[in-house]
């Protein structure tokens, strides 16, 4: 349970509750359990999973909890309460469920095939029919596959009948309940036949058995199959959580010692030996070295950690041995709270799965009056009592609304899953559908674009001065200086010996002079030189011109009175920044620039990477105007706590992973390697589960809508064929199997 924020006047307390539901096996399900936790007390959201077998609950705060579970599992699902900070073993409750349904299916695969056999290898070989009855008689026959398929029903098939009769009595009839009646009603049928067959007229002593048993065996290999197709579905969630190792190297009293991870607190020492993978979250205290960080942002190239550098658990040392301090464990640590966003991402309910829950709700009582329909016409216009019978359990067979139950949720749990491999968190899963729809991509400029910090990007030198002659003097200066362009250039010398400095002394607006190595310096703008009396060397100052033209500040270095040097700082542009623009146009989308910077700054950097629209020097309360100008489909890209705003206005706003809390918790989306082409990633990924879920939407209702009319007869006056109850289950069984295999297929998505 955690508490949910809200902005109306006056709130009520709210708190999430987390169940996990056991026995959902369709859209119908998963809607009366919905429906049942929306009718208790306190109660404001429900949305349930069908695809995860998981409930979350906003209801008033101070609720009890266990009174969601038991209201769920009163309706024939059992259910627990997941406590606040456990995670579900999915992958253990995932294969205990595989593992069940294999088991019987093939104990019903056992106890059918003689049944099968026996009547339809008669249809098949007519010899083989009369040897049979001849050496056995055809009552003698009826009786064993009475046997068989009872025990079928009364075994593997039980559960249909657990489930499925008692939602039948409470007046919500599911896919279980079909399955139930037809089965059910086939071998009903077919034992009155076999036992009393003087009950019934001559034409209409047949039996079904092979029907009952075969409907039940090919729907259990369908939900095992399912089950099979799940597992892999919830692979990267499983993915995630395991890549923390158990134990970790601690060192007490400077020993190390070999320790659960899960016993590791902050400001514990770790050492991390060579190839190891991080166990939590910590800072580099001794040793330097890279760190493949690929589970986290998606890039593949390792980064360099020096001490004071934070560590991500999960993430993987490269070969050289470091020491770091724990700074967070258990739910706190950064792996821990992805797999929190990407679990919660798939629990959201689209926009789009509103209709499938609308149709839903009303198909099964509408297959069964269907089938009750069916039943009656053939009985009055039909060839006898048998074919009525043999269409009734047709329609109610291949109607399961199985495929349509899954057709939404299991889009999003594969997507969301591959997002986060991608390095796309997805904070809210109905992000998904409104990115599809984006139209228009706004980016702020600082942090966003760019890399947030002024860097040195180009130095001219006066003609007998070298590069690095230059940097030592002005970084042996500014080292004493806290502006912000003074490190920049102290970072541009990295790596040379800077002599000492004396007698620095700054100037609002202007700039620094100092004594280096009985030389006087003047660092600044044109109005220190000016100032000083300084004349301007005409290249150098041709060249900052140029540079300021371009957004870029330009720096003098003047020695005892003499123009030597001009440098230009500027906020680089990121690396990958021009590339997701591009990628932004290739798919049709217009993008555009929100800056608080100056408009030249803000034209030069739009003009370079080829944005459509730039809006400079303006507010927070001006780029939500901005934002709130796009309308509908606008995505924003921020990473600022002046971005939180637009970020939350925006249709889909994306947050930068290395900016702000306040941005990443205002955003429906985090890129967490902090690439502004991570949005073009998201996008794609975006359309391909919005088109994977029409996909399945559209088999799912064609599948229903043309089979359902063949299986009531409607062709069979034309000479058009018949669905028999067996076929019927094989194509049910069929369509589930093909929506979740077609979700899979997001795992490969760009």
């Amino acid at each position: 349970m955690t508490n949910t924020p809200s902005f109306a006047a006056d709130p009520a307390p709210t708190q999430d509750s987390f169940l996990t539901i056991e026995g959902m096996s369709c859209a119908a399900c998963s809607g009366r359990v919905e429906r049942a936790l929306k009718a208790q007390p306190g109660v404001q959201a429900a949305v349930v999973n069908l695809a995860t077998g998981s409930a979350r609950v906003t209801h008033a705060a101070g609720g009890d909890p266990q009174a969601l579970a038991d209201a769920v599992t009163a309706q024939g699902y059992p259910a627990a309460l997941r406590q606040p900070g456990a995670r579900r073993d999915t992958a253990n409750a995932q294969a205990q469920e595989t593992a069940s349904l294999r088991r019987r299916f093939l104990i019903a695969l056992v106890l059918t095939l003689p049944v099968f056999i026996v009547e339809m290898g008669g249809h098949a070989v007519p010899a083989f029919h009369h040897w049979l009855h001849g050496a056995v008689g055809e009552h003698p026959l009826w009786i064993l596959q009475m046997l068989l398929t009872l025990a079928v029903l009364a075994g593997p098939g039980r559960l249909f009948f657990a489930h499925g009769i008692p939602a039948l009595l409470r007046g919500g009839p599911e896919m279980n309940s079909l399955v139930a009646l037809g089965a059910g009603a086939a071998f009903a049928y077919s034992s009155l036949v076999t036992l009393a067959p003087g009950l019934l007229p001559p034409d209409a002593r047949h039996v079904y058995f092979e029907a009952a048993a075969v409907i039940v065996t090919l729907i259990l290999m369908g939900r095992w199959l399912e089950a099979r197709a799940r597992g892999q579905a919830g692979a990267a969630i499983r993915h995630l959580i395991g890549l923390t190792p158990d134990t970790a190297t601690l060192l007490r009293d400077g020993q190390p010692v070999t320790v659960p991870a899960a016993d590791l607190m902050p400001g514990d020492l770790i050492r991390l030996r060579p190839g190891e993978r991080v166990a939590v979250d910590g800072e580099i205290t001794d040793g330097t070295g890279t760190i493949d960080e690929a589970m986290l942002t998606g890039e593949p190239v390792p980064v360099t950690k020096a001490p004071g550098d934070p560590v991500t658990g999960g993430t993987v040392n490269g070969s050289a041995a470091l020491v770091m301090r724990v700074t967070a464990t258990g739910g706190d640590t950064v792996l821990s709270r992805i797999v929190t966003l990407v679990e919660e991402a798939q629990a959201t309910k689209l926009p789009v799965q509103a209709l499938v829950d609308r149709i839903t709700r009303i198909f099964v009582p509408a297959v069964m009056a269907l089938a009750a329909l069916t039943f009656a016409l053939w009985l009055a216009f039909g060839p006898g009592l048998a074919e009525a019978f043999v269409a009734a359990v047709s329609v109610l067979i291949i109607a399961c609304p199985c495929a349509m139950g899954l057709a939404v949720p299991v889009s999003i749990m594969v997507g969301t899953g591959r997002g986060a491999e991608l390095g796309i968190l997805f904070r809210r899963g109905d992000a998904l559908q409104r990115l599809a729809q984006a139209r228009v991509v706004a980016f702020d400029k600082t942090g966003t674009l760019t890399q947030g910090a002024p860097a040195l990007t180009d130095l001219r030198s006066a003609p007998g001065w070298s590069r690095d002659q230059v940097l030592r003097l002005a970084a042996a200066a500014e080292a004493q200086s806290e502006h912000p362009l003074a490190a920049a250039i102290v970072a541009a010398a990295q790596g040379l010996e800077l002599p000492p400095a004396q007698d620095v002394t700054a100037t609002a607006g202007r700039g620094l002079t100092a004594w280096v190595q009985g030389q006087a310096l003047l660092i600044g703008n044109l109005a220190a030189l000016e100032q000083a009396g300084v004349a301007a060397a005409p290249d150098l100052l041709r060249a900052a011109d140029d540079w300021a033209g371009q957004g870029a500040t330009p720096v003098h270095l003047a020695v005892d009175g003499t123009h030597i040097a001009a440098m230009a700082l500027a906020d680089p542009v990121r690396d990958d920044a021009a590339a997701a623009i591009r990628g932004l146009h290739d798919l049709g989308l217009r993008t555009a620039m929100i800056s608080g910077d100056t408009p030249a700054t803000a034209q030069a950097v739009g003009a370079r990477l080829g944005i459509d629209q730039i809006t400079a020097g303006v507010l927070p309360e001006g780029k939500l105007d901005q934002i709130r100008a796009m309308g509908v489909g606008s995505v924003f890209v921020g990473d600022g706590i002046n971005d939180a705003p637009a970020l939350a206005a925006a249709d889909t706003g994306i947050a930068i992973g290395t900016g702000t809390d306040v941005a990443i918790e205002s955003a429906d989306a985090v890129l967490s390697a902090g690439d502004p082409s991570g949005v073009v990633r998201a996008i794609r990924l975006s359309r391909a589960v919005m088109r994977n879920i029409r996909q399945n939407l559209f088999w799912a209702f064609a599948y229903n809508t043309a089979l359902i009319p063949v299986a009531m007869g409607v062709l069979v006056p034309f000479g058009g064929p018949q669905l028999s109850p067996m076929l019927a289950a094989g194509a049910m069984a069929l369509s589930s199997v093909f929506v979740v295999t077609n979700a899979l297929r997001l795992r490969r998505a760009p």
